[in-house]
């Protein structure tokens, strides 16, 4: 079974591309939660994992945590990416 892994910073707005975006700055949402992704994930129709206590590797110091994503086979990990931010950013309007 596939595991993706999805860092907060994939979706933040207040970062540029090589601070660790992974979306267009249309899909970005401003400070993004483990939970708004693993809800996300969920509506997608995947299993998410929860994992708090992990730090991005750009910023090691900082403990946003991360959403492993199980059962992502069919799709690449950008497409993965790309619906998860939709679907945070539509759930905070």
């Amino acid at each position: 079974m596939v595991e993706n892994v999805i860092w907060p910073a994939y979706l933040d707005a207040d970062r540029t591309r090589s601070e660790g975006r992974r979306v267009p700055q249309e899909l970005a949402v401003g400070e993004p939660t483990v939970d708004e992704i693993a809800k996300a994930v969920q509506q997608i129709g995947y299993d998410a994992v929860v994992e708090r206590d992990k730090s991005y590797s750009r910023e090691p110091w900082a403990e946003r945590g991360r959403v492993v994503v199980r059962g992502a086979d069919d799709s690449t990990k950008n497409d993965l990416v790309q619906a998860v931010a939709a679907y945070v950013a539509a759930m905070r309007e």
